[in-house]
């Protein structure tokens, strides 16, 4: 029998490349050639990160294809990158897919495309290659986009995506209350990004509808009103390096393993770990309170600065910081996150709420202090504190600042607070088992496997 050739693309940004080359690397796992696309500035990110090169080469092919921007233009400019990318990139990848079809004996069988990637999914339906598309975010998020066409005849939001008014509303009765204000594409104050992330969920379910199976990075257990709401979305997650015992890939910053020895010199569930993900950017007042409050709890504290992750400033710490928490605070430019929140020394995670951070913090049993950002991050907030209760939220004042007062009492209130951490732990293990075999998200990996290969 000839081996499965699977062509996954994902869209460029490092919350979507982790999870779906994880699932790259679990269809490997299963006897499928990969062919993973990925543009040529993230493709220098990925490799200049990896610690083993060959370990990747020999499994998943990466292939790259450029994303239609300068080398120095900003690719945290969503507006900017997700305009370019639909305007280049599908030629590209038809190109990609003839010449592979055309050379090699092993011709692409299926496509796997980000959910946010529509223009992939009309190359693969122009190419009659029948194709899977990946959501790497929450499955309620999903349902937000599929139910665009709802909430413009309720009058909920206009035909730009913008809120009549702001207001609380729910999908249907179980599910989640969401803040219009925070929908993902009206996170962005520029108008024109906005309309083009927008114009990126319409196009994408527009799109969609010519896709065999629509898979995602979430369990039952975690979003059952999102599944009872959306029966065909299948999760398969959560899609995790450590559920296959392998190593997480896809990183943009080289990690510090270093700190793993630091954790091993503290006592069990005694650190903070503090890490905002990849487009995380502070102005300096905000990342000096940070500071002083991570200063003030008088606990170890591993916390991730990136290079990046300041406005306009060089050294931005308080005077003397450095100094006065040399003995129990780490700052490392990127960290291995997987084997962090499975450290026994870990006690609580300050997290950004990022889907990739929800789901490793839930499934390693970690109380959540929860510093949403943007985009889907505000909605993952609110299933951790107010649906599964395993965290609790900063209170901004009333210049939009969060103190390091509330920083302190936070840190302190959460870690307290003994029943919060026993929800966390509970789980923690029901979702190890919808990954383990006869689990839910287990069997709907098989059925997808056993489709793929028909």
């Amino acid at each position: 029998m000839e081996t499965p050739h699977v062509l996954a693309i994902s869209y460029p940004a490092q919350g979507h490349v982790i999870p779906l080359l994880e699932l790259a690397q679990c269809l490997v796992q299963h006897g499928f050639k990969v062919t993973f696309v990925i543009t040529e500035f993230n493709h220098k990110r990925v490799m200049n990160a990896l610690p083993d090169k060959d370990n990747v080469r020999n499994h998943v092919n990466l292939v790259t294809i450029p994303d239609g921007l300068e080398p120095w233009e900003d690719r945290n400019d969503l507006g900017k990158l997700t305009e370019s990318t639909s305007e280049v990139m599908p030629g590209k990848l038809e190109e990609l897919i003839e010449k592979i079809n055309g050379s090699d004996n092993n011709k692409i069988t299926c496509v796997i495309t980000d959910g946010c990637q529509g223009w992939a999914m009309e190359v693969a339906e122009k190419m009659q290659i029948r194709q899977a598309v990946f959501y790497p975010a929450a499955a309620a998020l999903w349902a937000l986009g599929f139910s665009i066409p709802e909430l413009i005849a309720d009058g909920i939001i206009d035909s730009y995506g913008t809120p009549v008014k702001s207001q609380m509303i729910q999908l249907s009765p179980a599910m989640p209350s969401m803040n219009t204000e925070n929908f993902p594409w009206m996170c962005f104050q520029d108008k024109n990004t906005k309309n083009i992330l927008f114009d990126l969920n319409t196009r994408t379910l527009k799109a969609v509808k010519f896709a065999d199976r629509l898979i995602c990075n979430s369990s039952y257990e975690l979003e059952p009103a999102a599944f009872s709401l959306f029966p065909n979305f299948l999760p398969i997650g959560p899609l995790l390096a450590s559920n296959r015992l392998g190593k997480s890939i896809g990183h943009f910053w080289p990690e510090d393993s270093t700190c793993l020895e630091w954790l091993d010199q503290h006592p069990a569930q005694s650190v903070i770990y503090v890490a905002f993900g990849s487009f995380t950017v502070f102005d300096q007042i905000q990342f000096q309170e940070l500071a002083i409050g991570l200063e003030l709890t008088n606990r170890p504290f591993l916390w991730v600065v990136r290079p990046d992750i300041i406005e306009k400033a060089n050294d931005a710490y308080p005077r003397g910081f450095k100094e006065r928490v040399v003995t129990r605070g780490r700052m490392v430019g990127w960290a291995p996150q997987d084997k962090v929140l499975s450290h026994p020394s870990v006690a609580c995670f300050l997290s950004h709420c990022g889907w990739n951070s929800t789901i490793e913090g839930v499934s390693n049993g970690i109380p959540f202090l929860c510093w949403p950002y943007f985009g889907d991050q505000f909605f993952n907030q609110t299933y951790i504190c107010d649906v599964w209760k395993v965290g609790l939220w900063f209170n901004k004042d009333e210049s939009g600042i969060i103190r390091h007062e509330e920083i302190k009492g936070k840190v302190e209130q959460l870690l307290a607070d003994e029943a919060l951490k026993a929800r966390a732990l509970r789980l923690k293990e029901v979702t190890a088992e919808s990954v383990q075999e006869g689990g839910c998200s287990s069997n709907n990996f098989g059925s997808f496997i056993r489709w793929m290969k028909e």
